[in-house]
């Protein structure tokens, strides 16, 4: 039997060295790569700036008295960048003065090993500084991931509770998008999530009174009241989650005259859903005059997408997500209402369709509109 060798498990980490001091850079790389370490090393900040940008490292070892750029001013430019400022640096230097390193820490460096270095001091501070780094990415990626369910249980909620508001939703976001793509807007993505979820209030309104209320129809004063009341219902739900309090204000002030996107789309949408064409609704705000112009000519040449649909009847196993229901689906005896004709089909609908089809009994073949580019099998099952 052959000996077993001990083999050392690979440290996993990018690890930027910047040092203009030939032999410490190459001291330094043989070092880390052999403890497995992917390793690039730099004589010069400017050097180093342009290849983190290219590619972002998990750490950065900087040292200080380099020429052209010193380190204190790489690492501020570092933490200047939306791309590179979590990166970790790590400064390397023979200043050992209080100062220094106060200074160090204040441009942004989370350590400070100080020439001449122990080998074994460095790389315990690299690994730190690494484990550190995975954690916190592993939390961001965690709270992406909440964030990202959350918004998509909200808006599933919005899909399942009428067919109206999701379509109106779907619009209105593409309207947003088209204007952010093309004035630039920052954060955009919240305007898109605003769009997205603007007429969550809306569930809690008869479909009745948001139709006639979205068209500007007369309302009774306490459908009036109700209408107008559900911007503060969205944001109200939405400003418990974390990192969406900026988007609860954007869809709390949707309906206050101002300079951003939602207010125009949900403008320009309302007249779209009364019957008026895209360009004519479009000349009719800017003749309000209570508009960004940039907005406004961001909006030339849309139109709302029009989707190509081929009507057919086929069996509930045979329905698929994405199809819209043609009719008023009703159980056997034609005395329930299991789903609403303009229903976009999802999964949770399907399976709730075919649940009830069990329980109690649903007309076996269902009317859909089906997107001209789904395929449906003309065999059975």
């Amino acid at each position: 039997m052959p000996p077993v060798t001990e083999q050392r498990s690979p440290h996993h980490g990018n690890i930027m060295i910047v040092d203009d001091n030939p032999a410490n850079l190459k001291l330094l790389e043989d070092m880390l790569s052999q403890q497995g370490y992917e390793v690039r090393a730099f004589p010069r900040g400017r050097l180093a700036l342009a290849a983190a940008d290219q590619e972002p490292p998990d750490l950065i070892l900087l040292d200080i008295n380099m020429p052209e750029m010193n380190g204190y001013e790489v690492c501020e430019q570092l933490k200047s960048s939306a791309r590179l400022s979590d990166v970790p640096v790590i400064f390397l230097s023979a200043l050992t003065a209080i100062e220094d390193k106060v200074k160090g820490f204040r441009s942004g460096g989370v350590d400070y090993i100080s020439k001449p270095f122990q080998f074994e001091e460095a790389q315990a501070r690299v690994e730190t500084h690494l484990k550190l780094r995975r954690a916190q990415r592993a939390e961001r990626d965690l709270l992406e991931r909440t964030l990202g369910g959350a918004v998509e249980a909200l808006w599933e909620l919005v899909h399942l509770t009428s067919p109206v508001l999701a379509l109106r939703s779907h619009a209105i976001r593409d309207m947003v998008l088209w204007i952010t793509k093309r004035t630039g807007l920052v954060d955009s993505w919240q305007y898109e999530l605003a769009a997205t979820l603007c007429l969550l209030g809306c569930i809690a309104l008869p479909d009745d009174v948001f139709e006639r209320g979205y068209r500007g129809e007369d309302l009774s004063p306490d459908e009036d009241r109700m209408f107008h009341a559900h911007p503060e219902t969205a944001a109200r739900l939405l400003s418990n989650i974390p990192r969406l309090e900026a988007v609860a204000e954007i869809i709390r002030s949707q309906q206050k005259p101002g300079a951003t996107p939602l207010h125009l789309a949900l403008e320009l949408d309302r007249r779209i859903y009364r019957g008026d064409a895209s360009g004519a609704a479009l000349s009719g705000l800017r003749l309000s005059h209570r508009f960004d112009g940039r907005m406004l000519d961001a909006l030339e040449g849309y139109s709302p997408t029009v989707a190509e649909f081929e009507v057919r009847r086929i069996p509930i196993r045979r329905l698929r997500a994405g199809m819209v229901i043609e009719n008023d689906v009703l159980s056997n005896d034609g005395k329930l209402l299991i789903l609403k004709a303009g229903t976009v089909l999802t999964d949770i609908w399907i399976e709730r369709l075919e649940n009830f089809a069990g329980a109690r009994g649903a007309q076996e073949l269902v009317g859909v509109r089906i997107p001209k580019l789904a395929v449906v099998s003309e065999h059975p099952e």
